[in-house]
């Protein structure tokens, strides 16, 4: 397993549906050892910080492998950063693998897995399509964020080691189920929270969820 490309963008204007809207998903690779400290990476900010950004969101990390099957739906070539990922790895688990919790190194820095990306209509903005963001979601190949639990540097062609399985085993899968047609699964709901990783935003979320399910 290794990191392909380490990418970062800072907040432009850029021109959507008759409005100018700031957003940060424009991002682009860069060469060289990337600080990873805080919620950042050096270079790399969000625009919303009320829906992006945070502890929990530190760090979006997308498999090199989702990109054959992209170009190939899409009919064109994509550069590495076009999901707005920072990290593109590659040989990682995959969304039905990677577990809520699962702790990584990736160069010198080390992060906690701890949600899948659901995207906002700004992937739309990225493709120049609007319905980007349902066929992201339908298509399960979400990408997953990360939490910064141990500052270092990232650079492309860095290995990356599982450090620590989270003993739950709750892939990030989980969660996009909840958010897919059909019943909602209360037994999923359950086992998501007795997951000490997850997020308190999530937590919130899926007590309320679970509360109006009873």
């Amino acid at each position: 397993m290794r990191v392909v490309s380490v990418n970062v963008g800072l907040p432009r204007d850029v021109p959507w549906r008759r409005r100018m809207v700031s957003t940060a998903i424009f991002k682009e690779p860069v060469q060289g050892p990337v600080h990873v400290s805080g919620i950042n990476l050096a270079g790399d900010r969000q625009a919303d910080l009320e829906v992006h950004g945070g502890p929990d969101k530190s760090v979006y990390a997308y498999r090199a492998e989702h990109y054959a099957p992209w170009q190939q739906e899409l009919g064109r070539v994509l550069p590495w950063g076009m999901f707005g990922e920072n990290l593109t790895v590659e040989g990682m688990p995959t969304e039905e693998h990677i577990a809520i919790g699962d702790r990584l190194r990736m160069g010198t820095a080390e992060f906690l897995v701890t949600q899948p990306r659901l995207p906002c209509y700004k992937l739309g903005i990225r493709f120049g399509d609007a319905g980007m963001v349902r066929r992201f979601h339908e298509s399960g190949r979400t990408g997953f964020y990360l939490r910064v639990v141990a500052d270092g540097d990232v650079a492309a062609g860095d290995s990356i080691e599982v450090l620590a399985r989270d003993p739950n085993q709750l892939p990030i899968s989980e969660i996009t189920r909840l958010y897919q047609p059909g019943d909602i699964d209360a037994g999923a709901i359950q086992r998501l929270l007795a997951v000490d990783a997850l997020p308190m935003s999530w937590r919130a979320q899926l007590e309320e969820l679970l509360d109006d399910l009873r």
